[in-house]
Parts: C-alpha cells; structure tokens; sequence
C-alpha cells in the first residue's frame, strides 16, 4: 500500500490524533522500494508482507442482526484470509431461526474456504457463562444473559479475540454490498496499526463516499447527517482545551474501526449509537491530562489515532428514516454532553442542537446510555474454561 505518511496531527495530552491520510496505491508492491527510504518522501510505502503480518494476528468483528444472508457472505468474502473472523448475531431465535440460518451459511462458506472462524449468538447462555466466569457482570442483564445492542455485541467480540490470543481487533459492519470495499477496510487497519509507535493505537476510517440515488442517478455524498454533527462537536470540545480551533477529528461515527487489544482492553464503552463516538470521549477522559489517568504506563506511552479515507464508496442498505438518524445523533452527543470533561458552554450548544432539531424537548436533557468499564478487569483465565472449539473454530459450550 501507498500512502501519505501521518504527518499532520492535534495533540491532546497523551493522544495523538492523526488528520486524514489519503491513500495512492491500495497495493504498493511486494518489496520495499529504496526511494521511500529518503527523508523528504510525503508517500510511504507498506510492503505487502508487513501487511500480512497485522491480519495473521486479527480478529474481524462483524455484529449481525436479523442481515440478508447474501449480504453476510458478501462481508465474509471481503475478509482477508488470515484475519480470523468473529460473527455475534443477536438475529431472531423464533418464529424462524435466523441465527441457524447464519450459522449454517457461515459454517459451509468458510468450510469451502478453509477458514477458521467464530460464531455465537449473542444471548446464547454460552457466552454470558465467559463473562460470569470472568468476573464482569456488566455486560449482563436481569435475565444473566449478554444485552442486545450492537455496543454489547462488540464488546463480547472483543472478549473472544483476546480468548483467541489475537493482538488486534477490527470491526465491520454487515450489511455492506461490495466486498472489495471490506477488504479495502481490512487492509486499512492493517496499514494504520503497522505504523504505530505506541501498543495503544486505533485506526479509524472515513468513507469516500457514501452513493445515493438521486433523480435517477448516483450522487457520491462525502458526509451524512450523523457525522457532520459529532465531528463539529467533538472538535468544540477538542479546541476548548487547546486555545486552537481544529477540524482533525473527522470519524466520530466510523462503524469501521480498528484498535490494538492492548488499547481495546484499557477503554470504556457505552451502549447504543454512541459506542464510536465515546472511543473518543474514553481517550480524552482517560489520557488526556483533564482528569487523574488509571493508567501512568499509557501516559508514557501515548496513544495512536489513525484515520483514513477510504478509495471504495461505502455502499450499504437503505437508510433506516429519519427517527433511525435522530436517534443516532441524540446517542452521539449525548456521551459528550456527560462527560466530566464537558465544558458547561458546550453542553449549552450541545442542548440548543438537540432541541433545535426537535430531538429533545425544551426542558429535557439528552438521555444517559449505559457505560461499560474498561474490559481490562476480566479475568480471562477463568472465562476461557467455559469454551471449547470445534474444528472450524465455531463457539460452542463445553
């Protein structure tokens, strides 16, 4: 791969948030070219090899529910080999078992494949058992089973990568048309992490383009309604504190994402529509110098953020109306408007936003969405005793 080195970054505290790397060739060659050893290149090269040694140790998450099979194959086609990919589907049980269907699609492809691979359902009492045995309750509700929500599918995602022994976790939505576009996504994260000089790094990605069609053609849009309105306030709240007004964060909602699992284990996530948005949030609270750090090691350290555009258009299913995109933004800003670190002058823009666009009443606050501790706490010897793996690597009980 061939791409612009990150030079331009905003730090904050011990963050250090790359602007937009815009990619040349998505295959750069198999050997290091000499030319890129020179000081006064803006293009780096990422041989192929180096790329294949980040995707044999990760872990594609992709949550599914209630997803056109096609659609599900077509992710799963997208996925470089080597990554081993993870499948937690909270689809419907009854009155048809989706989650059987999936199961059995996704068994024979990756069968034909010659792919190990991970699937569960995500309120399988198998997979609560993981985190009973770990010791975080959190993740359950009153029933002791995993919550619904695609937050919670994520985090349990996680939970099986580091029980896998990989050392880096992406994720993926399912309901992408076009598998080059996955794989495009995949070799991203590869990229990103491969340039980090810190073990806490996170590569996130920004679409091309997101097609739609209007008056009977395609018409490449660059931002949605959700993204333009996290991105505006994360940077508030990023120049509140600098003195600089910026615009370096530029993927407050990128469903498309990757972490280290040394980073991924020490965040805090919150449930809903705001789980991406809050990725920020947890590393501008947890090491951005505002409020006491639990962790000296990743002050030192520092943390690593990639984002990147994309060169395939992100092409998936229709949009879910307006109530779907509401609900989002409301989740989004909702984890900024109470976090400690949110100035009272932003809280106030945040609250004329929401109730602007009617999201909110005049005398309501943005609802709170549930938060889960960092997944650090788990104590993973004790979760791993309840599995066992089949052949092909799928989640069964013991």
């Amino acid at each position: 791969m061939r791409l612009e080195l990150p030079a331009r970054a905003e730090r904050f505290g011990a963050n250090l948030f790359y602007n937009i790397q815009k990619i040349y060739e998505l295959d750069g060659g198999f050997e290091l070219d000499s030319e890129f050893a020179s000081p006064f290149h803006v293009i780096q090269q990422i041989p192929r090899e180096r790329l294949y040694e980040i995707e044999r140790d990760m872990v594609i998450v992709i949550p599914v529910k209630n997803e056109r099979l096609r659609l599900l194959e077509s992710a799963l086609c997208g996925i470089p080999h080597d990554c081993l990919p993870i499948i937690v589907s909270n689809s419907h049980r009854d009155p048809v078992d989706r989650f059987r269907m999936e199961q059995n699609m996704v068994d024979a492809f990756c069968r034909y494949a010659k792919k190990r691979h991970i699937i569960v359902h995500q309120r399988a009492p198998e997979l609560a058992q993981v985190f009973k045995n770990g010791g975080y309750h959190h993740l359950l509700d009153e029933e002791g089973l995993v919550h619904s929500g695609k937050a919670e599918g994520m985090l349990a995602g996680i939970a099986l990568a580091r029980l896998s022994g990989k050392k880096y976790v992406g994720f993926i939505d399912s309901d992408n048309y076009f598998p080059g576009a996955v794989f495009e996504y995949a070799r991203l994260f590869s990229a990103g992490l491969s340039q980090s000089k810190s073990p806490y790094s996170m590569v996130r990605i920004q679409w091309h383009s997101k097609p739609k069609i209007v008056d009977s053609g395609l018409f490449f849009a660059k931002w949605g309604r959700v993204s333009r309105i996290t991105n505006l306030y994360l940077n508030q709240l990023l120049s509140h504190y600098t003195g600089y007004e910026t615009e370096s964060l530029r993927t407050g909602n990128a469903g498309e994402h990757a972490m280290s699992m040394d980073l991924a284990l020490l965040l805090d996530y919150s449930a809903g529509f705001s789980v991406e948005t809050y990725h920020f949030v947890s590393l501008l609270e947890k090491f951005g110098g505002v409020l006491p750090s639990p962790y000296p090691e990743v002050m030192k350290a520092g943390t690593e953020v990639f984002q990147m555009e994309s060169r395939n258009p992100h092409f998936h299913e229709a949009a879910k109306g307006d109530k779907h995109i509401r609900e989002m933004i409301e989740y989004s800003l909702a984890v900024l408007y109470h976090s400690p670190i949110c100035p009272e002058s932003l809280k106030k823009e945040i609250l004329r936003e929401l109730r602007r666009s009617r999201i909110i009443g005049k005398d309501e606050e943005p609802l709170q969405p549930r938060r889960y501790p960092a997944l650090s706490g788990i104590d993973f010897e004790a979760a791993g005793v309840s599995m066992d793996w089949q052949q092909h690597g799928n989640f069964i009980p013991a």
